[in-house]
C-alpha cells in the first residue's frame, strides 16, 4: 500500500551546476506551475519536478520524474584518486622513470633546447636544477602543461594538481641540490669512471650518483656531435663487464636515447646538410651498419642515397653492431617508423627524390626486419607513407618537371611501382589511368617528335605497358591501363600501316615472320589492336601455300621463332 505523496522542485541555475532542491509541496499543479514560471522568468536554466512516494514498510521514498525542462545536464567527468591520476609521480624518485622523463622533456622542450641539455641531465645536475628553479616562469608553465589536461581528463581540480606537482618539483630540486652540496657526484678529473663504478657497487643510490657523474661529464660540452663523442669516451673507459659495467652503460644509454631523440641533436651529429630522408637513412645505417653495408655491396647505387656515417656516429654504430645499447637501437628504429608515418616530407623540394629515398628506406628496413622491427611494422609504416605520395598535391609536384605526357605516364608508372598497400595502389593507378586515357596522351603519341618514327613510338608504348605489368596493380586496374595504352598503339600503327607494309614487303619470309611475331608478342608494339593485326598477318603468312612449302622444306628455321610464337599465342 502506497504511503504519503509529495512533489519536489529542483533547479539548476547554470548548465554545469548540480541539481538543488527549491521547494516541496503536496500540490502537483503548484509544483509544475512553479517550475514553468522559473524557466519563463530566466531564474533557472533547467527545472525538474519529481513525485516522491513513501513506503510505510521501509520508510524510504520512491522517486518518479514528472517534468524535466531546460538545458540538458552536463555529464561530469569521472573523478579518480590523486595517486592514481596522470603519470602517478608521488615522490621525487618517480620523476626518473622513462615515462616521467619523456613528459619532462616534452613540457620543458624549449628550456632544455636553449640550454642544450636533456631531461636526464636536468634530473642529475644541481646547476641545472637551480637554474630552472630560479627561472620561476618556465617551471610554472611546465606544471600547468601537465596539470590542466590531466584535470580535464580525470575531473580533479587544476589547483590541487598544480599544488601537488609544485610540491613534487620542489622536493626533486632540493634532492638534487643537496646531493651536489654533499659532493655525491664526484668529478672525473682525479679518478676514472671505472674506479668510481667499482667503489659504488652495492650502494643504495648508485644509479642516481652514477647518473650525476655521467651528466656532470657533459657540463660545458655544447653540440650534439661533441656530446656524443664525450659519451663514447666514457663508454670506452667503462669497466669491461659485470655490474660495474652496467652501472656506467645504463645512464649513458638513457642519455643517448634522449639526445638522439631530439631533431636538433640528430642534425648536428649526422650533418646539418642532410634532409629528413637522408637523416633517416643515416640513422638506419648507424643502427644496422653490417646489413646496410652488405646491401650496398650488392647494389652500389644505394650508396648515393644512404649517407656515410663517420666520427662519433660511427663509434656509436660500432657499439650498436656489437649488440650494445639495445634500448637505444630499438628507440632509433621506432623513431624512424614514427617519422615515416608522420606528414613531414622526406625531401620537401624534390618529389622524385622522395620516392627514391622512400624505396631505399624500405629496402634497408626490410633487410633489418626481425632484429630491430617486425616485417609487419615496416609494411604498415610504408603503407602510411605511401598514402602521402598519392595525394593530389604530391602528384602535381611530382609530374611538374615532365615536359611531355609520355614522361608523366612513365613517372606515374614508377609511382605505382613504389607505393604499397591495396588502397594506395588503387589511388596511384587512377592517376596513371587518367593520364594514358586522356586525349592529350593520344594526340601527343600520334604527333610525336619530328625525329621519332611510328615504330619507335610503338616500342615506347610496349615498354610502358611492360612496366605497368610489373607494378603489382590489381587485375582490373592493370587491364584498364594496358587496354588504354593498347588503343593508342593501335591508332599509331593504323595511321602508319606498319603491319601491312611488313606483310607486303619483299623481305624474306623468316624476316617478315620475325617482325610480325615480335609485334604480336608485345615486344615492339603494345598488346591490343596493333598486336592483334600483327598476329592475324602472321597467321596468314603461315597458312599461305608457298610459306608452308618453304617451312616444310626447312623446319629448323622455325626453332628461333618458337618463343615468339608462344608469346603471340600461335604455339603451345
Amino acid at each position: 500500500m502506497a504511503g504519503p505523496v509529495h512533489y519536489e522542485v529542483y533547479i539548476r541555475k547554470t548548465a554545469p551546476a548540480p541539481w538543488s532542491l527549491l521547494m516541496a509541496t503536496e500540490d502537483r499543479a503548484q509544483a509544475v506551475q512553479t517550475a514553468e514560471d522559473l524557466l519563463t522568468d530566466d531564474r533557472a536554466v533547467a527545472v525538474r519536478v519529481t513525485k516522491e512516494t513513501l513506503d510505510p514498510e521501509t520508510m524510504e521514498f520512491t522517486s518518479l520524474t514528472v517534468l524535466t525542462r531546460g538545458t540538458p545536464e552536463v555529464q561530469r567527468k569521472r573523478v579518480v584518486a590523486e595517486d592514481q591520476a596522470g603519470p602517478r609521480c608521488a615522490a621525487p624518485q618517480d620523476l626518473y622513470t622513462p615515462h616521467a622523463r619523456e613528459t619532462i622533456g616534452r613540457v620543458l622542450e624549449d628550456w632544455l633546447g636553449r640550454n642544450g641539455v636533456t631531461a636526464f641531465e636536468l634530473l642529475h645536475r644541481p646547476d641545472l636544477a637551480e637554474k630552472l628553479e630560479a627561472s620561476g616562469v618556465e617551471l610554472q608553465h611546465a606544471i600547468q602543461k601537465i596539470a590542466v589536461p590531466e584535470s580535464q581528463d580525470v575531473g580533479q581540480p587544476v589547483h590541487d594538481l598544480m599544488r601537488h606537482y609544485q610540491k613534487l618539483s620542489d622536493q626533486a630540486v632540493e634532492r638534487i641540490v643537496m646531493a651536489g652540496r654533499r659532493n655525491l657526484f664526484p668529478g672525473l678529473e682525479n679518478c676514472s669512471i671505472a674506479d668510481l663504478a667499482h667503489r659504488m657497487a652495492g650502494q643504495p643510490d648508485r644509479a642516481f650518483i652514477m647518473g650525476g657523474v655521467v651528466s656532470g661529464a657533459l657540463k660545458g660540452v655544447r653540440g650534439g656531435r661533441a656530446r656524443l663523442d664525450r659519451l663514447m669516451d666514457l663508454a670506452d673507459r667503462a669497466p669491461m663487464d659485470g655490474a660495474p659495467h652496467a652501472m656506467v652503460m645504463v645512464p649513458i644509454e638513457q642519455l643517448l636515447c634522449e639526445m638522439l631523440g631530439a631533431r636538433t641533436s640528430l642534425a648536428d651529429i649526422l650533418g646539418p646538410s642532410l634532409d629528413q630522408g637522408a637523416s633517416l637513412a643515416a640513422v638506419v645505417r648507424m643502427v644496422a651498419p653490417r646489413e646496410i653495408n652488405g646491401l650496398i655491396a650488392q647494389e652500389p647505387r644505394l650508396a648515393l642515397q644512404v649517407p656515410a656515417v663517420d666520427g662519433p656516429a660511427a663509434r656509436l654504430g660500432a657499439r650498436l653492431e656489437a649488440g650494445q645499447f639495445p634500448l637505444l637501437a630499438a628507440t632509433l628504429a621506432r623513431m624512424v617508423l614514427r617519422e615515416l608515418v608522420s606528414p613531414r616530407r622526406l625531401r620537401p623540394s624534390d618529389a622524385a627524390g622522395e620516392i627514391d629515398i622512400m624505396r631505399t628506406l624500405a629496402t634497408a628496413l626490410t633487410v633489418t626486419a626481425g632484429r630491430l622491427l617486425t616485417l609487419e611494422e615496416v609494411q604498415t609504416a610504408f603503407n602510411e607513407r605511401s598514402r602521402a605520395i598519392v595525394t593530389a598535391d604530391f602528384v602535381a609536384a611530382y609530374v611538374k618537371p615532365c615536359t611531355t605526357v609520355l614522361g608523366e605516364a612513365e613517372a606515374l608508372t614508377r609511382l605505382c611501382e613504389n607505393v604499397t598497400g591495396t588502397a594506395n595502389k588503387r589511388s596511384a593507378a587512377r592517376w596513371l589511368a587518367a593520364c594514358v586515357g586522356s586525349l592529350r596522351f593520344e594526340s601527343e603519341m600520334r604527333a610525336g617528335a619530328p625525329t621519332q618514327t611510328a615504330a619507335q613510338k610503338l616500342g615506347v608504348l610496349a615498354a610502358l605497358q611492360r612496366a605497368v605489368r610489373t607494378c603489382g596493380l590489381s587485375e582490373q586496374d592493370d587491364l584498364e591501363i594496358n587496354a588504354a595504352i593498347g588503343v593508342v598503339g593501335g591508332v599509331v600503327e593504323a595511321e602508319a600501316r606498319i603491319v601491312m607494309m611488313v606483310a607486303r614487303s619483299p623481305a624474306p619470309l623468316m624476316q617478315k615472320l620475325s617482325v610480325l611475331l615480335r609485334l604480336a608478342a608485345g615486344e615492339t608494339a603494345p598488346l591490343g589492336p596493333a598486336a592483334e593485326r600483327a598476329r592475324a598477318e602472321a597467321v596468314k603468312l603461315f597458312r599461305a601455300p608457298e610459306s608452308r612449302a618453304a617451312l616444310s622444306a626447312a623446319p629448323e628455321t622455325l626453332v628461333p621463332l618458337k618463343g615468339l610464337m608462344q608469346a603471340a599465342g600461335l604455339a603451345a
